[in-house]
């Protein structure tokens, strides 16, 4: 189980910008790593322009915003360019990451899933929040009231 102040899983996966990623290229800086059910549907898209309006404080409180989903390279990136999104976009096809950072589960009327839940990693790769259950609209502002308090 994976709690505040455990060691965050580490993962390589694919993401919108044609690269593979893990964990240990955002060392030094926060990380705001959410997940996702599903590109462009109402509460995802929510979410993710959320962080995309608050980026820039984002960064500038010392923390990168990194979205998970199970969908492909492809629709991520008709998703990002859609919405102009400007933070990257990780592809988990296979659900491993996902099922790592325990955001699959029983999402109710939807069956089976991915649950949107969100993790800020602190430097030294450590959990240092978890919202199990967020709520799309001012999820943004409530990572970024985090990140301000716990002076990232």
């Amino acid at each position: 189980m994976i709690t505040e102040k455990s060691k965050a899983p580490d993962f390589e996966l694919e993401g919108s910008d044609g690269k593979k990623h893990k964990l240990s290229e955002f060392g030094g800086r926060y990380l705001v790593l959410y997940f996702y059910p599903k590109d462009d549907t109402p509460g995802c898209t929510t979410e993710a322009c959320g962080f995309r309006d608050t980026i820039g404080e984002i960064r500038k409180a010392g923390a990168e915003v990194v979205g998970v989903s199970k969908d492909g390279f492809a629709s991520h990136g008709k998703f990002r360019d859609k919405y102009k999104l400007n933070f990257l976009l990780l592809s988990d096809p296979e659900s491993k990451t996902i099922k790592a950072y325990e955001a699959y589960g029983d999402r109710g009327v939807f069956g089976i899933g991915t649950l949107r839940k969100t993790y800020v990693i602190d430097k030294q790769g450590r959990i240092a929040k978890i919202y199990p259950k967020v709520k799309p609209e001012g999820h943004n502002e409530e990572v970024l009231a985090f990140l301000k308090s716990s002076g990232s």
